[in-house]
């Protein structure tokens, strides 16, 4: 039996204005939101906000909160919207925790593309048709857009 590896990271779902925000994954070739691993001594959170950052040049603030109030003793960390594993290659695999956020700066939404991402920008639930996206990322799109009412 051969053995798997597996790492975590994150998926961060970007809401502003009844819109998501999505990219173009050069190296993948589909459509995403933010996201990637979670480095060394990093905490998820942390990670989430990162990876927005890095790939979009937005900050960003988690609408996931914590499972409890914050109080004396534990950091309570953003409960994730969602966690699922999934088969990368043959023997590797992503725990991948999913969160929704939005930008910290409402007047600061225009995302930039970089390296890894060819375009990146805002799309409306009626958006959503004109671009290929997974089964499983649509459903997570549905999901944050109803989260915030859209």
């Amino acid at each position: 039996m051969s053995e798997v590896t597996r790492d975590f990271t994150v998926a961060t779902f970007v809401l502003h204005d009844g819109k998501v925000l999505l990219l173009w994954h050069r190296k993948l070739s589909m459509w995403l939101p933010p996201g990637g691993h979670i480095d060394p001594n990093e905490l998820p959170d942390e990670a989430a906000v990162r990876e927005v950052k890095e790939e979009t040049g937005l900050d960003v603030e988690l609408l996931s909160q914590p499972s409890m109030p914050q109080m004396p003793g534990p950091l309570q960390l953003a409960r994730p919207e969602g966690i699922q594993l999934e088969d990368i290659s043959p023997g590797h695999q992503h725990i991948d925790l999913v969160y929704f956020a939005r930008p910290v700066d409402p007047a600061a939404v225009r995302p930039v593309a970089n390296d890894e991402v060819d375009r990146v920008g805002w799309y409306a639930r009626g958006d959503l048709g004109r671009i290929d996206l997974t089964e499983e990322v649509r459903a997570w799109v549905e999901r944050a857009l109803a989260r915030v009412g859209a």
